[in-house]
């Protein structure tokens, strides 16, 4: 567990947390500690906005800096997965067409659009919730969590090669089921510290949104792709993350 937390931490943040071996085991352990190394990101955004306040920073100014910290604590790989995702949907290419166009290293159209759209979002609402360093720690985790359901047994890789094949298929259903309960209760903890019964019960909302969010764009980019790739689980962070900030404010 220990070696598979320094992979999660390295694949997933900046911080070269290095492992002393990579395989199916370490991959196992590192998409089911996903949520834990979610903390990097989120606590670099919390930060952010902590300081901001004391420094007296608006609160729009503060989220987009807050966005920009988490963007730089994970080297922004998920939010290329998620360019590179809508690109290749977008596409309405074949299968290994659209496989191809997510390879490139330029971005289209689609991609453009859904990042500046996903980023305006995500500032939107870390500026509009009533307890942001709180906010961002949960959707950065809750953003993760999709991980090792979309590393569960009977999801296959879209590539024979890549992180996509390292980890697809990796994940015991009851492991990602425990892995959603300990999220879950420590939401929900999080969000009492910021807000009461109430915020407990609204974290914990917005992390069974963004799962869903997640779930559903799982099984779309299955269905049309064959299977994850490293791009897709990059996309499916940022698209679950999203879609718990947005519910955290929504439910409030």
């Amino acid at each position: 567990m220990i070696a598979g937390l320094r992979l999660a931490v390295t694949l997933l943040t900046v911080v070269p947390a290095g492992t002393p071996r990579v395989d199916r085991g370490t991959a196992r352990a590192a998409m089911l500690l996903a949520p834990a190394a979610g903390l990097v990101a989120g606590g670099a955004a919390a930060l952010v906005l902590l300081a901001a306040g004391l420094l007296g920073i608006p609160r729009l100014p503060a989220a987009a800096l807050a966005v920009a910290a988490t963007a730089a604590a994970t080297r922004a790989l998920h939010l290329d997965g998620l360019a590179d995702l809508a690109d290749g949907l977008g596409s309405g290419r074949p299968a290994a067409e659209a496989l191809e166009i997510m390879k490139r290293s330029d971005i289209g159209p689609f991609g453009v659009v859904t990042l500046l759209l996903t980023l305006l979002v995500q500032v939107a609402a870390l500026a509009s919730a009533p307890a942001p360093a709180a906010a961002a720690l949960i959707a950065a985790v809750a953003g993760r969590l999709i991980l090792p359901w979309a590393c569960r047994a009977g999801v296959p890789s879209a590539r024979p090669g890549g992180l996509g094949a390292l980890v697809a298929g990796s994940v015991p259903s009851p492991a990602a089921a425990a892995v959603t309960a300990a999220v879950l209760v420590a939401a929900a903890a999080a969000g009492a510290l910021a807000g009461g019964p109430s915020g407990a019960l609204h974290a914990a909302a917005a992390v069974v949104v963004g799962l869903a969010a997640g779930l559903v764009t799982l099984r779309h980019a299955v269905r049309r792709l064959g299977g994850v790739t490293g791009d897709v689980l990059g996309a499916l962070v940022e698209i679950a993350a999203t879609a718990a900030l947005v519910a955290f404010i929504s439910l409030r």
